[in-house]
């Protein structure tokens, strides 16, 4: 059953998982859940509309997505279908008794074959492709990895051991990059750093790749541990859906301690207010939501949102800044789920990746 969007919005606003609280999330609203999974399970079969990021080395490269990554060919392009799936292996840790578990595990397994990672893995072995997807869809099917190995799940299991191919050679084009990256990323699109880095650091800690965790706090320190009065005001650029600003501090927490997370911020955003006001930070406005970039900025209030919560979690309980923080994340969850509809394709095919990262907690303390 479809939820009507007039209802699904009350939904997100009311519920537990749509408040702006960083409280416990391991339960999600069963419409809301349906509802995310139905978005996902609409694309990550879908082929077309497709986006290929494919270098052809020949004429026989000229063939449909189907047959270049057929583990990820849906949902407009290969990173959005890596996390249509994490979305999809995610809802179905939380909620395994759902309506929509067995067709997120049909789904599930279709693409996570032996046989189509394998493929998989020789389309990013090709010729000219060492850049694929690198820094933001690697980072994502790592998350994929992670949510698998955390499911305790026979079928769970089996899909992550097929997935395991494709899951080290990610890791292993991270960290044959890093050592050579000179400096950080910092837009507020896909190959920006701090977001990737986020998401690779709590893959390593999941699945315990000690020497892939160290790199990565190794460069962050690296690349932002002098870094001083982030231009926030500058943000948002007209396309983003990654905030500099904030993916960077929410980097750091992961990185660094407390007190020295709390030192490094007065440093890194010094007019954070401590009045608990949110007026400091602004959504994003969408006006044309069937221009796929434009409707980025969608994304941006999610990402945003969960950013904000994830600064919160890191600094120490007394800290004067975080009821700004919190009030600044629960205005931009607002905006942010309320453009979660599904109605355009443009945004339908991945913000609801952003909205189950966002109101499962995912990326904060014990998610």
């Amino acid at each position: 059953m479809r939820v009507p969007v007039v209802l699904l919005i009350a939904l997100l606003l009311t519920s537990p998982a749509g408040r702006s609280d960083a409280g416990d999330r391991t339960s999600v609203d069963p419409a809301l859940a349906h509802r995310f999974a139905d978005l996902a399970l609409s694309c990550v079969h879908r082929e077309y509309p497709n986006k290929i990021a494919h270098v052809m080395s020949g004429d026989g490269d000229a063939r449909p997505p189907r047959e270049l990554t057929p583990a990820f060919f849906g949902c407009y392009d290969w990173h959005s279908s890596v996390h249509g799936h994490w979305l999809l292996a995610r809802l179905l840790r939380l909620s395994p008794e759902a309506t929509f578990a067995d067709d997120a595990r049909r789904a599930l397994a279709r693409s996570l074959s032996t046989e189509n990672v394998a493929l998989e893995v020789r389309y990013l072995q090709g010729e000219g492709r060492v850049t694929f997807e690198r820094p933001y869809g690697l980072a994502w099917l790592l998350q994929l990895a992670a949510e698998l190995r955390e499911t305790d799940d026979p079928q769970a299991r089996a899909w992550s051991a097929a997935l395991e191919p494709l899951e080290r050679l990610s890791a292993e084009r991270i960290s044959e990059w890093l050592p050579k990256l000179t400096r950080p990323i910092r837009v507020g699109e896909h190959s920006q750093t701090a977001f990737a880095f986020g998401l690779i650091l709590d893959w390593a800690r999941t699945a315990g790749q000690q020497a892939v965790g160290r790199l990565v706090v190794s460069r962050s320190r690296d690349y932002y541990s002098a870094d001083r009065d982030c231009p926030l005001s500058y943000e948002p650029s007209g396309q983003d859906f990654l905030s500099p600003c904030l993916a960077e501090a929410d980097l750091m927490r992961r990185v660094l301690g407390p007190e020295e997370f709390a030192g490094w911020l007065t440093a890194f955003l010094p007019t954070l207010p401590t009045d608990g006001s949110s007026d400091w930070l602004e959504p994003g406005i969408v006006l044309d939501p069937t221009d796929p970039k434009l409707a980025h900025l969608d994304g941006l209030n999610l990402s945003r949102a969960w950013m904000l919560e994830g600064v919160a979690t890191g600094l120490p309980g007394r800290d004067a800044r975080l009821a700004a923080l919190r009030a600044a994340a629960g205005v931009h969850r607002e905006a942010g789920l309320r453009s979660v509809t599904g109605e355009h394709y443009e945004g339908g095919h991945w913000l609801g990746t952003f909205a189950v990262y966002l109101v499962t907690g995912r990326g904060l303390p014990g998610s």
